[in-house]
């Protein structure tokens, strides 16, 4: 499989290894990318980031609650310009409304629902791609409720009212009143802003992704050449503390970097007089998980001249 500097630079960027380490990566994973990835970790020449931090895509995430649940929807389109267009925004801000008024499941569910001006949600999305001139889709959409208790939104960096690039929602389930599960709520909702959990528990985290880490602690307790025993030892306790890492109830508050999310919840019950439960979240960062094709404009002149 071939690559190009194009990703050399991408996994400079993604893995923070240097230039030559990235290509050698490259060559010896036949420019298989995600292998490349695995492989300077394993050699300890990558920070074991989650994900670049980086969004791959533009459009805005809308966030609705009303009181027990909540819904975060992501809407994309090709340019940041668009995503400031008053006409997208109160395309996003309505769906998003849509999707909580009516608990439309998944995308396709949505689209098909009643948009407030008429027609569909779909209707409303191809006049808009017509009128705005820039392709736009409706990308996901999540739930989140409690029986008893407040569904708190988060928005970070917001560019209107319950609309920016990364969304949070946080589940609480409580007899405490607003006046304690807000603050609380809020809090929680900076912190899976900032700290990016995966999962909500260790046992959440994807199966895939743990195999993965077990893989590349295997490769790394192997190079140390201990005994098996030891190395095993290793494995377990690598593997442990990347779900430590990143399960949000284990992971610690960023407000102080000594307490574990579980422990901040327990702590706000007892001081409430009753329990409270995190049960739930959602948190959308615009574009992750999209790859972005980066255009190169002196690249494009250079090709369309015959130059090499």
């Amino acid at each position: 499989m071939a690559y190009t500097a194009a990703d050399v630079k991408n996994l400079r960027e993604r893995t923070g290894a240097g230039m030559m380490d990235c290509k050698k990566a490259l060559d010896e994973a036949a420019g298989d990318f995600e292998a490349a990835v695995d492989a300077l970790r394993a050699k300890g020449l990558a920070a074991a980031a989650k994900k670049s931090s980086r969004t791959a895509a533009e459009g805005l995430v809308g966030v609705a609650v009303s009181g027990t649940k909540g819904v975060a929807v992501e809407v994309n389109s090709e340019t940041d310009f668009v995503a400031k267009n008053d006409q997208f925004q109160d395309f996003v801000r309505k769906s998003t409304e849509v999707a909580l008024e009516t608990g439309a499941a998944d995308v396709e569910a949505l689209k098909a629902a009643a948009y407030p001006d008429g027609g569909t949600v779909a209707d409303k999305l191809t006049n808009n791609v017509a009128t705005i001139g820039e392709n736009q889709q409706l990308r996901r959409i999540k739930h989140v409720a409690v029986s008893n208790g407040i569904v708190v939104p988060y928005m970070h960096n917001a560019a209107a009212s319950n609309l920016g690039k990364i969304g949070v929602l946080v589940a609480l389930e409580s007899e405490a009143g607003a006046d304690v599960l807000e603050p609380l709520g809020k809090q929680i909702a900076m912190h899976i802003a900032a700290a990016f959990p995966l999962a909500l528990n260790a046992e959440d985290l994807d199966a895939e992704l743990i195999a993965r880490e077990r893989k590349i602690a295997a490769e790394k307790a192997a190079e140390s050449g201990k005994p098996a025993e030891v190395q095993a030892k290793m494995v377990d306790g690598a593997v442990a503390k990347y779900a430590k890492e990143n399960a949000l109830l284990s992971q610690l508050f960023v407000m102080d970097n000594k307490t574990p999310i579980a422990q901040v919840v327990e702590a706000a019950g007892k001081a409430a007089g009753t329990k409270i439960a995190l049960v739930d979240y959602v948190r959308f960062q615009l574009g992750e998980g999209i790859e972005k094709e980066e255009t190169d404009f002196a690249a494009e002149v250079a090709a369309a001249a015959g130059i090499k």
